[in-house]
């Protein structure tokens, strides 16, 4: 008998990404609907994520929590580790 496997869909994994990129400081907002990217690459999770930062933020270290933030809540709901993480800053605007 052999043990069958999870698997779990790249949308839920997104949302996951999105929920955790959310939380960070910094982050006003992740512009409109497909503001996370989740691709397979033999067998490598990649993850792009977009944000809105606030004004006078520093991007380097909003860059940097998100990507550690993101890793650590896939780790932590899903078990996925991602090869990569990309953040993108789309937009800047005023700190809400």
């Amino acid at each position: 008998m052999t043990e069958g496997q999870a698997s779990i869909s790249a949308e839920i994994i997104a949302r996951y990404a999105a929920d955790a990129a959310g939380e960070v400081e910094g982050v006003r907002a992740l512009p409109g609907r497909k503001s996370v990217k989740v691709e397979d690459v033999e067998g490598s999770v990649r993850i792009e994520v977009h944000v809105v930062a606030d004004w006078g933020a520093s991007l380097p270290d909003i860059g940097a929590t998100v990507q550690a933030r993101v890793r650590e809540y896939l780790a932590s709901m899903t078990d996925v580790r991602p090869l990569v993480v990309d953040v993108v800053v789309d937009d800047v605007g005023p700190a809400a």
